[in-house]
């Protein structure tokens, strides 16, 4: 093998290398897996339209990377509002399995380990929700600073503007993050027999049990994104309730099961082997206080082939 060849084949390591970051760093901006793909794959197109001379002069190819990434993740997120405005109904963050259940491919071909996302804190539903209420600017800011761990310097890079202004950004995002900090917390062990309860009493349709692990003034949100039916469960604890339980009168042969939901504990529901919709809760002490439903089969691509 030549020099040239192996500089080739070193420099093609290195950059691909980065990949399974710059996913991770794209899923938590976008809160869309397809999406996410797709920057990674424009900013490596964007790697290889340069000349070999100007990539020898790159430093760092994995901070080259990541910079282009968050930019184009920036201008995406800059676009989001005008497109949710054209999104038929409520707008969910995709939901993504654990990487144990993580099915083939969304194209029929094998799913690289590298696409799988890191499930940790910062994809929890209700962490993506509240991301998704930031600016862009501050949404970017703080997943590189506060996730990922760039220093301010290396976010101004790829925001564009100050370190200092970059730090505002980031506080700002923090306070808005507190809030759901702030709820008393819930251990995972409680979590998963919150579900596992929740699953037995809608199968059961028993009515009173689901109001008892709800709290009052729960939230429902449903994403069928027009292709589907969604009606939102809002209203309430009680309304959820009843809500869900006429749903799973209309499909008898519905099979619930309990899974990872981005991290935590949540339900996916099957009917006829194929799962059309997936669950994921937030908690407050031994409540229910949040419940997403995700029923656009364009997001529940990496589910269709996962049981």
């Amino acid at each position: 093998m030549t020099t040239q060849t192996q500089t080739l084949d070193e420099e093609l390591e290195t950059v691909l290398s980065e990949r399974r970051q710059l996913i991770n760093l794209a899923y938590r901006f976008l809160g869309s897996l397809a999406d996410a793909e797709d920057v990674v794959q424009e900013a490596y197109a964007r790697w290889y339209a340069m000349s070999g001379a100007q990539r020898d002069a790159v430093v760092s190819p994995g901070g080259w990377l990541t910079t282009v990434a968050s930019r184009i993740c920036l201008d995406l997120l800059g676009s989001a509002r005008a497109r949710r405005e054209r999104y038929v109904g409520e707008w969910i963050p995709e939901p993504l399995p654990d990487r144990s259940e993580w099915g083939s491919g969304r194209s029929g071909g094998t799913v690289d380990p590298a696409d799988r996302i890191t499930l940790d804190e910062s994809v929890h539903m209700a962490f993506l929700v509240v991301l998704d209420s930031m600016t862009p600017a501050e949404r970017v800011a703080f997943i590189l600073h506060d996730v990922f761990r760039y220093s301010f310097a290396e976010v101004a890079e790829s925001v564009g503007r100050s370190p200092a202004a970059c730090r505002q950004l980031a506080s700002s995002a923090r306070r808005r993050i507190r809030s759901i900090q702030q709820a008393p917390t819930t251990a995972l062990a409680q979590r998963a027999d919150i579900v596992r309860n929740f699953k037995q009493a809608w199968e059961a349709k028993d009515i009173g049990a689901l109001i008892g692990l709800l709290d009052p003034d729960a939230t429902g949100l449903a994403d069928g994104g027009g292709l589907v039916n969604a009606a939102p469960p809002t209203g309430g604890g009680e309304q959820i309730a009843r809500y869900l339980v006429a749903v799973t009168g209309k499909a008898p042969a519905a099979t619930i099961l309990e899974r990872t939901v981005n991290g935590q504990p949540g339900l996916v529901v099957q009917e006829n082997g194929v799962t059309v919709s997936v669950l994921a809760f937030d908690f407050v002490g031994d409540k229910i206080k949040n419940l997403w439903a995700v029923r656009n089969p364009e997001k529940l691509r990496p589910w269709t082939t996962a049981y």
